[in-house]
């Protein structure tokens, strides 16, 4: 039983946790935005000079693996290894991966890159998660917690691709990802450092633990685990899985938004928006790191907001409702896409259209993303609880997977139709969803009680 982290709120190991995330971010994004523009630059300009098409398809594996991995590294650390001692060892392959990616020099290079990064990540971030969560003895602490670590990644998304652009522009692409390696062994030792205030978080594998903790229940436990489902189980586990369907459309359409700001809006071949800005060319990386300071700022912004709306007769929105309003934003985003295509005629669009397109992909993003745990921690049985939140995170993964590919295909039409289009689709789909609520609704509250 982990008697040490009994009564507790945190304390230090809380904030080593953070500060994990926030290196480990930071090196993400970074190499999330340096991927693509690693793989579309010339030789002389420190790039490998292939087709942009190469570029969206390896970003898009990168986003979708590295959701993947996680599903693996979770089995190890209930089953196998305590959360804790894989922890490090994960932030030592990135930052292997990240070296490998310094001296890559052939797509194959990347590739592997691509594999050790999320062979890492899935060893790091979801045994963090957990150690958080063991941080605090009254689950009432969690919500704040999980909102701040929230925070911290964004603060680490921020610093990384604001600070990456500004040194890709001055130096070139490849020393960015040596960059993101030495912060993933400065992590490593910081984490390694922090151990002893995590006390015995993570230091077993989880399923020991919760054993150990409710051994006095353990038949009562087998006995309620033996029985079937129940008819509110099942509709739960249904409405669980049709909020995670949306949600990977909405991902799929949330990534692919990047690349057109990428390709389409900073080509070499055409410039189609003008960059600069007091004389100063601005590095497409500061578009993500716009996303990363308006989620540090919407944040407290939306939770209050959503938190009033909570108290309302009815209890407020639900999260079929988030997402779809998240969704329609998230259309109307392309649509300003689209608006600026058009009004800039054969000249070049002004910088506050991308501005613009940020705020409202971070205000959908908000709207429902940081939600979709909680939803699941609430309405998943007890016994599918790790299912349901293998659910949400596939739902990521078939996202990142997708939309690279669907770029190439989309980005052969004329930019302004097939902006108009996904935003239609976005947006009708965001209707059906709102106008589905109550019947989806209906599934998760159990009216008898």
């Amino acid at each position: 039983m982990e008697t040490t982290v009994t009564k507790r709120k945190g304390g230090a190991g809380f904030w080593v946790c953070n500060f994990a995330f926030t290196f480990e971010r930071f090196a993400y994004y970074a190499a999330k935005w340096l991927i693509f523009q690693f793989i579309v630059a010339t030789a002389m300009e420190g790039g490998l000079g292939a087709h942009k098409d190469a570029a969206a398809s390896y970003q898009s594996f990168f986003v979708a693996f590295t959701y993947l991995a996680p599903l693996l590294g979770s089995y190890i650390s209930d089953h196998l290894i305590g959360a804790k001692y894989l922890v490090p060892v994960g932030m030592v392959l990135m930052g292997i991966g990240y070296l490998l990616g310094w001296q890559a020099h052939s797509l194959t290079g990347v590739a592997i890159m691509i594999a050790l990064v999320s062979v890492g990540t899935g060893l790091f971030k979801p045994q963090t998660n957990s150690i958080t969560g063991r941080l605090f003895s009254d689950p009432r602490d969690l919500d704040k917690a999980f909102s701040t670590q929230y925070s911290m990644v964004n603060i680490g998304s921020f610093l990384g691709t604001t600070f990456i652009g500004i040194l890709a522009g001055t130096q070139g692409y490849r020393i960015c990802f040596l960059v993101c390696a030495v912060a993933m062994f400065i992590d490593a030792v910081m984490f390694f450092s922090g151990w002893g205030v995590l006390g015995e978080a993570g230091a077993k594998p989880f399923k020991l633990t919760e054993n150990s903790a409710k051994a006095a229940q353990t038949e009562k436990k087998e006995a309620g685990e033996a029985r079937p489902l129940t008819r509110i189980e099942k509709q739960r586990v249904a409405a669980i899985i049709a909020v995670s369907a949306f949600s990977a459309i909405f991902w799929i359409f949330w990534y692919l938004a990047y690349l057109p700001v990428y390709d389409y809006w900073a080509s070499a071949d055409e410039v189609r928006m003008n960059w600069m800005l007091f004389g100063y060319k601005i590095p497409t990386s500061f578009f993500d790191s716009e996303n990363g300071l308006l989620c540090i700022l919407l944040g407290p912004v939306l939770g209050s907001i959503w938190a009033k709306d909570a108290r309302r007769p009815g209890g407020g929105l639900s999260i079929f409702k988030h997402t779809a309003l998240g969704m329609g934003i998230l259309g109307i985003a392309f649509a300003i896409f689209a608006l600026a295509d058009v009004t800039r005629g054969g000249g070049q669009a002004s910088l506050i259209w991308v501005v613009l397109f940020g705020i409202a992909l971070s205000t959908g993003e908000m709207t429902f993303s940081p939600l979709g745990n909680s939803f699941i921690s609430k309405f998943a049985p007890a016994r599918m609880l790790s299912a349901m939140m293998a659910v949400w995170t596939l739902a990521i993964f078939i996202a990142g997977l997708s939309y690279g590919p669907l770029y190439n295909l989309i980005s052969k039409f004329p930019f302004a139709g097939a902006n108009f289009g996904i935003a239609a689709l976005l947006i009708v789909l965001a209707a059906v969803l709102w106008a589905l609520d109550h019947k989806l609704n209906s599934l998760v509250i159990d009216e008898k009680k």
